[in-house]
């Protein structure tokens, strides 16, 4: 249905004006062929019996017999009487003499001679002949003598017929060309039309599939034109689609898994420290340790929850003030420090002394330093040192946090900001803590950077702007 009804659509809709614009043009062409060649005719008479009575007009005298008798021997000498009549016509307007031998006193009936008498100029007629019913060109000049008196009529008669044959040849030869310009472009329309309508018709097909869970199914690119790009465009939707469902799928297995483990060891710990009688001081102390981690960690993996499905409804808001960003960047790595002390590792930090106070949400921002300086503790550990530096450009403040660990694989970088992507690393996490920070990035108007840096490790950068933008 789809198919007949975008074919009939081009079709009628193309159609429709080439066969307007052919029609216009053969209408113009038949209108110009005809003109041409009525007007050349009328030229050539017109000429020619200007020319005649001019010369004719010498002979006459002021006798009538001179007039008749030299009309004879005009028309005993006239040449062309095959395709071409001509004749006097007395003052009355009847036939005097005819090259075709009509006899005298028939009056042919049409308006050229009484204006050639009347005007004393030349006067053409076009039209059926009032006795023939023939279509017919006359072209009559009116003849002098003595002071300019007018003693008949000299015309010229011919028929249109050949010229109305030629000129309707002509016009069928260019309705013939329109005919086969019209042919031409209905074969080269449906030709076109299937080279579009048949891609489409497959790529309905294939987009039905993956609307209806086919997710990863893939196009087979046969074009590199718009349907091409139409085909890479569907590919890289069902490719975006799959890896989105199957990095869901992956996120629910693994924040399950994040949310069992603390819990089950803190209701572990929880319940030997109820079940034992006499509980060990130092096994209780660790007990409890274990229980109040667990708890943070719970606590934080929650909050990014919290965070994260506040940014997909929309309702991710900050508190923004003037707030002086190295000193809340230094508050969370002194904080954070002795933790990395008790993994074994050194923290670098340089601040640069010229960093302004910009505007930001404090917690927020306090936030992305903590989760962005726990990823490199925990995928940079084998590097034994993270380095923090603070500087600032006549538009950013720039903070850059480096770990000397493996690095991330060159083909996860683009997607390891995405929501649920944990890509290859065997670190627990639950795929949204960079998410999150990207998003309160991005509502501080400034740029997070995630790549592999020069020698080794990953470098995460920071660019918050020194005055909002709009």
């Amino acid at each position: 249905m789809m198919r007949s009804g975008l074919r009939r659509r081009w079709m009628v809709d193309n159609l429709a004006s080439i066969i307007v614009v052919i029609t216009l043009s053969l209408s113009a062409f038949a209108l110009a062929f005809g003109s041409y060649y009525y007007s050349t005719a009328t030229y050539g008479l017109r000429t020619r019996a200007r020319s005649a009575s001019a010369f004719f007009s010498n002979y006459i005298t002021a006798s009538y017999n001179d007039y008749y008798n030299s009309a004879l021997e005009f028309v005993a000498a006239f040449e062309e009487k095959n395709y071409l009549e001509l004749q006097f016509i007395n003052t009355s307007g009847k036939i005097l003499i005819s090259s075709y031998g009509l006899p005298a006193g028939d009056e042919p009936g049409t308006n050229d001679i009484t204006q050639a008498l009347q005007t004393k100029a030349i006067s053409i007629w076009q039209g059926n002949a009032p006795n023939t019913g023939e279509r017919i060109m006359a072209v009559s000049a009116p003849l002098y003598y003595g002071e300019g008196e007018v003693i008949g009529v000299l015309r010229y008669v011919t028929s249109l017929k050949n010229i109305d044959r030629q000129i309707t040849i002509g016009i069928g030869i260019a309705c013939a060309v329109g005919a086969a310009v019209l042919l031409l472009v209905i074969v080269s329309n449906l030709y076109f039309i299937r080279s579009i309508v048949n891609p489409i018709g497959e790529i309905t097909a294939i987009a039905r599939r993956i609307a209806d869970g086919s997710y990863g199914v893939q196009i087979e690119k046969r074009y590199d034109d718009e349907i091409g790009v139409l085909v890479d465009t569907i590919n890289n939707m069902s490719t975006k689609i799959d890896q989105s469902e199957k990095t869901e799928t992956e996120f629910i297995s693994s924040i399950s898994h994040e949310l069992r483990t603390p819990l089950t060891a803190i209701a572990g710990w929880g319940e030997t420290l109820l079940s034992s009688e006499d509980p060990d001081p130092e096994e209780q102390k660790r007990g409890i340790e274990i229980i109040q981690r667990e708890a943070e960690r719970l606590s934080k993996l929650v909050e990014n929850l919290l965070d994260f499905s506040r940014i997909q409804g929309g309702l991710f808001t900050l508190h923004v003030r003037m707030i002086d960003i190295t000193a809340e960047l230094e508050d969370t790595i002194y904080m954070y420090r002795s933790q990395l002390e008790k993994q074994g590792m050194e923290i670098d930090y340089f601040e640069d002394e010229n960093v302004p106070l910009i505007s930001g949400d404090p917690e927020r921002l306090r936030q992305v330093f903590l989760n962005v300086l726990n990823n490199a503790a925990r995928h940079g550990r084998s590097g034994n040192r993270i380095s923090v530096t603070v500087t600032s450009d006549p538009n950013d403040v720039i903070i850059k946090v480096r770990d000397f660990g493996p690095g991330i694989p060159e083909d996860e970088l683009p997607q390891v900001k995405w929501k649920f992507y944990k890509g290859s690393s065997k670190e627990r996490g639950s795929g949204i803590g960079l998410a999150v920070c990207d998003e309160i990035v991005r509502l501080h108007k400034g740029e997070l950077i995630i790549e592999n840096a020069q020698g080794g490790g990953v470098l995460v950068t920071i660019k918050l702007p020194r005055k909002q933008k709009n």
